[in-house]
């Protein structure tokens, strides 16, 4: 079955404070937003420590065009595309030639030809290698990016596929747009870059740890379009989210995992490892009421969101890390995220020490 051979992700050089996003952006806020005062404890809400940025706060303070920002997407997204990829190669103990295949998965930017070609041209990957770019799945994309580079490792034994995740939120931040959906915005999206190499049937493991793959189903909730998302402007991304997203989770998600695990002879309880994307601590709670599993078992989950912010699809990727690099219980462990769509992602895995 597909195998986790390697997985690293990005500490920003830049990582900054919660409080100090905080007295920012009321600085930033309050000549024209007279509500600020009383909204700033959506920072405090968030538990969220310290936020994982791509650049300095001093560069959130100007106006930037759509054309600058997203100029900076393209650049900063090779830069460190390149540099999670030439850690991930060196764990797994591969050589870049060995590379068959590559997703790239984003939805904070925009780039043709898609940042795989360029990752390609920066690293001179194999010519023939095979590609796959994906926008727009938002914080569904880390699972259902680990599931399609699965699906392919599975296909062909002797594939060494690259995953590569980037989510550069702080770019979309609009200046001059004062509405609460970008103001809470402000006090949650992060940055983070994540790569994995996952390897075929055909390649010995480098590891005693061994993470497969057995698994996955997508579930596309109908007439929740308006659930998350963005509103293209002519100024940027502007976020889209609902106030109503952890209500959809409390009133579907024990039904979608245990409809998922069912089909595969499996119950909750059978899970040992859970690996989902935080979502924010509103998210977390509705994961912990609906689920009633016992004991902390969102501990990484949560630590990852304290340490980092929300980073959208990278974010389950970071949380998979910590799994991968720290502990886990030897058993199964169960892949979540819920993106645009409304969606849910799952991936059932195979995880043993």
């Amino acid at each position: 079955m597909p195998t986790l051979a390697a997985i690293s992700t990005i500490d920003f050089p830049f990582k900054t404070d919660q409080q100090e996003v905080k007295q920012y952006a009321n600085s930033l806020f309050a000549p024209s937003y007279p509500q600020v005062e009383r909204m700033l404890s959506a920072f405090d809400n968030t538990e969220i420590i310290t936020r994982n940025f791509c650049k300095p706060l001093e560069y959130y303070a100007d106006l930037h065009t759509f054309e600058e920002q997203n100029a900076e997407y393209i650049r900063i997204s090779l830069e460190y595309s390149v540099k999670a990829t030439e850690e991930c190669i060196s764990s797994a103990h591969i050589r870049k030639e060995d590379i068959t295949d590559i997703i790239f998965i984003s939805t904070t930017g925009l780039s043709t030809p898609s940042l795989d070609a360029l990752i390609i041209n920066k690293m001179r990957l194999s010519q023939t290698i095979n590609r796959m770019a994906i926008f727009g799945l938002g914080c569904g994309g880390g699972v259902s990016g680990y599931s399609k580079a699965c699906t392919l490792a599975k296909a062909n034994p002797d594939a060494v596929v690259l995953l590569v995740a980037v989510e550069l939120c702080s770019l979309t931040f609009l200046r001059n747009d004062f509405s609460k959906s970008n103001f809470i915005g402000s006090s949650l999206f992060a940055d983070g870059v994540a790569a994995c190499i996952i390897t075929g049937d055909n390649h010995a493991p480098k590891t005693n740890k061994a993470i497969t793959f057995l698994a996955n189903e997508s579930k596309l909730y109908y007439d929740s379009l308006d659930v998350m998302g963005w509103q293209f402007m002519d100024t940027g991304f502007k976020v889209l989210f609902s106030s109503d997203i952890p209500t959809i989770i409390s009133k579907n998600v024990r039904n979608d995992l245990t409809s998922f695990l069912d089909k595969h002879g499996l119950k909750l309880s059978d899970i040992k490892n859970f690996i989902f994307h935080p979502g924010g601590k509103k998210v977390l709670a509705a994961y912990e009421e609906a689920l009633g599993v016992e004991g902390d078992f969102l501990l990484n989950t949560r630590e990852v969101m304290n340490d980092n912010g929300n980073m959208s699809s990278a974010t389950v990727l970071y949380v998979l890390e910590r799994f991968f690099k720290q502990d886990f219980e030897n058993g199964y462990g169960l892949m979540v995220s819920m993106g645009p769509g409304f969606s849910c992602e799952m991936v059932l895995l195979q995880m043993n020490n």
